[in-house]
């Protein structure tokens, strides 16, 4: 019998721990509480923050960057790219402006993270 162990970098600090989560979700190799609350939901439920751009008609530049508003499932990028990659926006766009509301019904915003000015 034996354990599986996953190995995972911790990315919450830059300190970067080398972490173990074993079978029963013990967690080794953390210098910190935040890297074994990392590791456990790494390995449960992982998620991510996505940054991407959307196009502009009739702004002063064609792409405004974007951000979600928090993590979304990982298992969940590719279909959330590919609503940021067809959808555009007009200018005038704030920072923080909402760009797309509660996509794919995540409970997460896409977030314009620069203003745009009209042509």
């Amino acid at each position: 019998w034996r354990l599986l162990m996953h190995s995972l970098i911790c990315i919450v600090c830059p300190r970067g721990c080398h972490l173990e989560v074993d079978d029963n979700n013990n967690v080794t190799g953390n210098f910190c509480p935040r890297g074994k609350v990392y590791a456990l939901n790494e390995i449960t439920h992982p998620t991510r923050t996505i940054t991407s751009t959307i196009s502009v008609e009739g702004g002063k530049i064609n792409r405004v960057p974007c951000v979600t508003s928090s993590p979304i499932p990982k298992e969940n990028i590719f279909d959330v790219m590919d609503v940021i990659h067809k959808t555009k926006v007009t200018a005038p766009i704030t920072n923080g402006q909402v760009l797309i509301s509660n996509i794919l019904n995540l409970g997460v915003d896409i977030i314009a993270s620069r203003s745009i000015e009209r042509k």
